[in-house]
């Protein structure tokens, strides 16, 4: 049950920043101009930082090569979650560019902005840890399945290079010096872990500026948005956590990857695809409805695991 209080720190946390955000477009402070500096800012130094220096603070060797059997659950995770989304997407009836963005929806999950905060603040020790293996698969899928699923027509290709960005950077740098044992001189590691404490307050700010922005009772009456929250977010996870529990594995790393497929949709899909021109407004519909819906479907995913661990 304290693991349920301290997600419910976080969530409670999470919609203080929300809020803040809307204030601050509604007061004028920022703009959708600033609020996209923002959003940079964090995506290609802030959240990096983060990743980086609690890897490197929280892990040691011996916990890394402990954690890989992540990788081969987060792959499970995948495939489940991609049979999952073409037979939600059938079920609505969904068809050409929208059909595909809302695959993307319930597919990826925001482990940037809220996957991140929540594990490390339920596992400081290994969440980092959890997180870095994690992302390794995630962002495999998402450069490649998710560019398809994006791209009007389904004609994305894979750009190997997208792979390389400062998240993935982070990621390969924090394990190389884990498995060397290198440190970073005490001020600079102080100075990184100020800059990568920003990374939430400012992501969550970022998404309630952009849904002070967005004419929200046009989205909350789409009802394939719902889907994604019942099935995705609340059963699907529970159900995942149950067959995880017959396999003999560490208990953290089955909470851990069942919260990480409990999250609301990715950011980024709405970037990716605005940038190319497929549904947009339409992705962004869904990562109000289903970050707002988060606020609930979290804690009592939680909360269920809990009873039925």
């Amino acid at each position: 049950m304290d693991i349920v209080w301290i997600l419910a720190e976080q969530i409670g946390l999470f919609v203080i920043y929300i809020v803040v955000g809307i204030l601050l477009v509604k007061t004028r402070v920022l703009t959708r101009d600033t609020l996209e500096t923002i959003s940079r800012f964090v995506v290609k130094l802030a959240m990096p930082v983060m990743i980086f220096t609690n890897t490197v603070d929280g892990v040691n060797r011996s916990s890394l090569l402990s954690s890989l059997s992540l990788l081969g659950l987060t792959a499970l995770l995948y495939i489940c979650t991609f049979v999952m989304a073409r037979l939600m997407a059938a079920a609505f009836r969904l068809q050409g560019d929208r059909a595909q963005v809302y695959r993307a929806l319930t597919m990826f999950g925001n482990v940037g902005f809220m996957g991140i905060p929540i594990v490390s603040s339920i596992f400081p020790d290994y969440g980092m840890l959890y997180i870095a293996v994690f992302t390794i698969i995630d962002q495999m899928v998402l450069w490649t399945l998710g560019v398809k699923l994006t791209t009007p027509g389904g004609k994305g290709s894979f750009d190997p290079k997208k792979m390389i960005n400062p998240c993935t950077v982070a990621i390969v740098l924090s394990v190389v010096m884990v498995l060397t044992g290198l440190k970073l001189p005490s001020l600079l590691n102080t100075a990184l872990d100020k800059i990568g404490a920003t990374a939430t307050p400012l992501a969550m700010i970022y998404l309630g500026g952009v849904f002070a922005c967005m004419k929200v009772v046009r989205y909350l009456r789409i009802r394939e948005y719902y889907g994604i929250v019942a099935i995705k977010m609340l059963l699907f996870p529970l159900v995942f956590y149950f067959l995880l529990g017959f396999l003999p594995l560490n208990p953290n790393i089955h909470l851990t990857i069942s919260l990480l497929a409990s999250l609301p949709a990715m950011s980024s899909i709405v970037m990716m695809a605005q940038a190319s021109g497929s549904e947009g407004d339409y992705a962004m519909g869904g990562i109000l409805v289903t970050t707002v819906c988060s606020i609930v479907t979290i804690p009592l995913a939680c909360l269920l695991m809990q009873l039925m661990g």
